[in-house]
């Protein structure tokens, strides 16, 4: 089955490779690079970087999602959308926004954004509304409270099943308010409202989230969780995400964002040669050739080993 994306007037065919999304903060907080791209030079260095690196689009958020000092509508406003209007002028590469604000996703879509991606869960009432006016794509990603409120002590009766299920809902409701399939994207929102535990198990996971049909969004880059479940600072994280990214996307993810966006490229582009020379030993039942292995189906637990890791096997 064909896996398609589209983002403005580009249509990607991810039935076998991943986009990488570019990380642009522009934010003097953010947990992982603190500030680094918060002075404008420097964030005009960072994006010709990661463009030059092979990101297939990048993502500029104004405000963090942990908790900090309250960043006003205006102020969001002024952080984002000159950076997406020289985004869009300097580069030939589709530009998201990162935000939970309608408001500010209509003008970062006025200013040539082509993607809302919402960690809130579309939690304002008029976001999918201003996307499907736009003809805008959107990231539907789980979280169990909210943006910026801590939620140290996340419990779910059936984590993989709850978060299935609300993913899949604000997808029919993002179709609902006319916006294609081909335009929707999925986020397990790994370190949202989830324990370290909570988030590896999501990762491991990835293929019955991504058998709903729609693009799974990984974001694990650099994330909290595998700092806990390793031992990691924040900036000794890299070979974890590597490996998490390319778990990921042989589970099924088709998306990558990423700070390290040369490292996501070569996972992406690893991956995609092992996937597609997969597709092609496929016969139309999806089953190998003589002496290979038969597909899975999506969320399949056969043949699957147990991850060890410190605090527990998953």
């Amino acid at each position: 089955m064909v896996l398609e994306l589209e983002l403005g007037s580009r249509r990607y065919d991810l039935t076998t490779r991943a986009l990488v999304m570019g990380i642009l903060n522009r934010t003097p907080d953010s947990f992982f690079d603190r500030g680094a791209t918060w002075q404008m030079d420097a964030f005009w260095r960072r994006a010709e970087q990661a463009v030059a690196e092979g990101a297939d689009l990048l993502d500029v958020g104004g405000v963090k999602a942990g908790p900090g000092p309250e960043v006003s509508e205006a102020e969001e406003l002024d952080r984002v959308v000159p950076a997406i209007e020289g985004l869009v002028a300097r580069f030939d590469v589709p530009v998201s926004v990162d935000t939970w604000r309608a408001s500010v996703a209509a003008e970062a879509f006025r200013a040539g954004a082509v993607l809302g991606n919402d960690i809130s869960g579309f939690a304002d009432p008029r976001y999918l509304e201003v996307a499907a006016t736009a003809g805008a794509s959107v990231v539907a990603t789980h979280i169990r409270l909210a943006p910026r409120v801590p939620d140290p002590e996340p419990v779910y009766e059936d984590l993989v099943g709850e978060v299935k299920a609300f993913l899949l809902e604000r997808a029919r409701r993002a179709v609902a308010a006319g916006i294609p399939p081909t335009r929707v994207v999925l986020d397990a929102g790994l370190d949202l409202g989830k324990t370290a535990e909570q988030s590896l198990c999501l990762l491991r996971s990835s293929g019955q989230l991504a058998s709903l049909g729609y693009p799974l969004l990984l974001s694990a880059s650099n994330k909290t969780f595998l700092g806990r479940l390793l031992g990691l600072e924040v900036d000794q994280r890299r070979e974890a995400t590597v490996a998490a990214h390319a778990l990921g996307v042989a589970l099924g993810c088709r998306a990558l964002r990423a700070h390290d966006v040369r490292g996501a490229c070569r996972v992406r582009d690893m991956l995609a040669a092992v996937l597609e020379a997969r597709a092609n030993e496929l016969g139309p039942a999806g089953e190998l050739g003589a002496g290979g292995l038969g597909q899975q189906p999506p969320g399949s637990e056969a043949g699957r080993s147990p991850l060890r890791l410190p605090g527990g096997t998953w």
